[in-house]
């Protein structure tokens, strides 16, 4: 079974870090990372069909 959730999560933490943003630091009341969730889950959803294709 996928957990999409962390697997959203996990990704958004790593785009994070990638350009060298700390993860947890708030911006706009919210910890750096939540504002990567938009780019996880496209991507996600972009390699999910090639991920299941076996």
């Amino acid at each position: 079974m996928l957990h999409m959730e962390k697997a959203i999560e996990a990704a958004a933490r790593a785009l994070c870090r990638a350009e060298g943003n700390p993860e947890n630091i708030k911006f706009e009341g919210k910890p750096m990372w939540q504002s990567y969730v938009p780019a996880a889950t496209a991507a996600i959803d972009a390699a999910l069909p090639h991920l299941r294709d076996r």
